[in-house]
């Protein structure tokens, strides 16, 4: 675990508590006095609980690969703004902007602030090497951080509006009193590349642990964003390039498949590229789809889809792994499944939404298929699944076309990335319809609403926070 003088994070911390004004609720004040050394910088950005935790979590509580039992969505415990976004509601907003905007947008404050720092360092007798891996460690960090708020706030990407799509705000210094304004889609994810492309080239292979930033996770992080604006070839490009620097997969026969297992994985195991969890609103001693207050790990309150959890062979270690059975008050299943494959390994609300060698297999595995190599994308997912399987087991799947190979490629990417944070991006890329149905009064007298989301809706945009909208001029995503 990173660690982090106490002076300097207590400072810290004071700052990133003040009231929200601007874009990110940070005053200026003297504490940038303190950061004016390399091993400053490094101590800045190895602050786990800034740079790593707390990522935004709105996009799972939105997506498609769990359900809320009928009785559980008219629980008072569960925030109203939570349902609406759960029901897609077109007026579902969050009132604050903690944890989705302000928290990532913290990291970028952070990552600036480094870079600014930096900047005068330069030619000073520090080791250029150690200035260039610090320099594109915060560029990393930037990157990522805005990447995830596109997720959320920005239009998906698309090459044919993505210059008139409204983007997100790219704070790109230290100055908290700036102001904020919105870029294009275009120019949100020109700054993302920009940003990971110079990390390449300055970021050591690997680190020594999986919380710092390293080429390996540039390169990573560079396939994953060329997958969501749809460009292919590049997104192969630097799966390749990632994969050539380790490509180890975890065999899960080694993982713990006992059925009351809820933290099968040891935490930065060899498949962990880049180490980050989601923000974490509940403390629910037990492991599940666990997303925030209510929709959650409390009683299993959150359910796995069904179709979902059954698409899983009884060899597939996955169906054993990621998958348990949620149980009645009588110590008998019940029906439904909870989630416990969390490559964080907590009993609590916090989802792992890094980087991870799985995630890279799958992502080349589309491009080869996306770019008609059906043969070589069945190299790849057999290559992960053989690692899945109950030893001796599995056959090697073969496709005949690349539609072939790109379906059941497809089908695999959402089983094994499952509660992952990456869903809802799949959703938005994949131009998906999503359907869900609740139920409310007591029988004979029961209402069935029925919600949907069809692909291309304005609502696969998610409203800025009102605190965000309070104390800015931006415009407003559309409805």
């Amino acid at each position: 675990m990173k660690t982090f003088p106490t002076l300097l994070s207590g400072i810290l911390l004071g700052l990133m508590l003040l009231s929200c004004q601007k874009f990110v609720a940070i005053k200026k004040n003297s504490s940038q006095a303190f950061l004016v050394t390399a091993e400053d910088c490094q101590l800045m950005l190895d602050n786990y609980t800034t740079m790593n935790t707390g990522y935004p979590l709105d996009g799972e509580i939105s997506s498609d690969d769990y359900y809320i039992t009928d009785a559980s969505y008219q629980l008072a415990s569960i925030p109203q703004e939570e349902k609406n976004l759960y029901t897609w509601n077109p007026s579902a907003q969050r009132m604050s902007a903690v944890p989705n905007w302000l928290n990532p947008y913290k990291t970028v404050y952070n990552a600036n602030l480094v870079l600014q720092t930096l900047d005068k360092l330069q030619g000073k007798g520090d080791d250029p090497v150690l200035l260039n891996n610090l320099r594109g460690a915060a560029l990393f960090y930037r990157a990522y951080c805005f990447w995830n708020i596109a997720q959320l706030y920005a239009r998906p990407y698309r090459a044919a509006t993505a210059r008139q799509d409204p983007g997100i705000p790219l704070r790109l210094d230290a100055d908290i009193n700036g102001t904020s304004v919105r870029g294009s889609v275009q120019d949100t994810y020109d700054r993302i590349l920009q940003d990971l492309h110079e990390a390449v080239n300055l970021l050591a292979n690997t680190s020594s642990i999986a919380t710092r930033p390293n080429r390996r996770a540039a390169f990573a992080m560079l396939s994953r964003t060329y997958l969501s604006m749809g460009d292919y070839p590049n997104a192969l490009i630097n799966a390749n390039a990632a994969l050539q620097i380790n490509n180890q997969l975890l065999d899960y026969n080694s993982a713990d498949v006992n059925k009351h297992s809820d933290r099968p994985f040891q935490r930065f195991h060899i498949e962990v590229i880049f180490h980050t969890i989601n923000y974490n609103q509940s403390f629910a001693p037990v492991a599940g789809p666990i997303l925030s207050t209510g929709f959650g790990g409390f009683n299993n309150v959150a359910k796995i889809d069904p179709v979902l959890a059954a698409s899983y062979a009884p060899n597939d270690l996955r169906s054993k792994v990621f998958i348990k059975e949620n149980f009645n008050d009588m110590g008998e299943p019940d029906g439904t499944f909870r989630f416990s494959g969390n490559y964080e390994p907590a009993f609590f609300a916090t989802l792992f939404t890094g980087l991870a060698v799985d995630e890279i297999y799958l992502i080349r595995a589309e491009c080869y298929a996306r770019t008609g190599n059906q043969d070589a994308a069945m190299q790849d997912l057999n290559a992960l699944l053989s690692k899945r399987w109950l030893t001796g087991t599995y056959t090697n799947m073969t496709a005949a076309t690349a539609d072939e190979a790109l379906t059941k490629v497809l089908v695999e990417r959402r089983k094994e990335l499952l509660m992952r944070g990456l869903r809802w991006s799949d959703l938005r890329r994949l131009n998906k319809s999503i359907i869900r149905k609740v139920t409310s009064g007591a029988t004979p007298n029961q209402t069935i609403t029925t919600y949907t989301l069809p692909a291309g809706d304005p609502r696969y945009t998610l409203l800025f926070p009102k605190e965000v909208m309070d104390n800015s001029s931006m415009d407003q995503n559309i409805r």
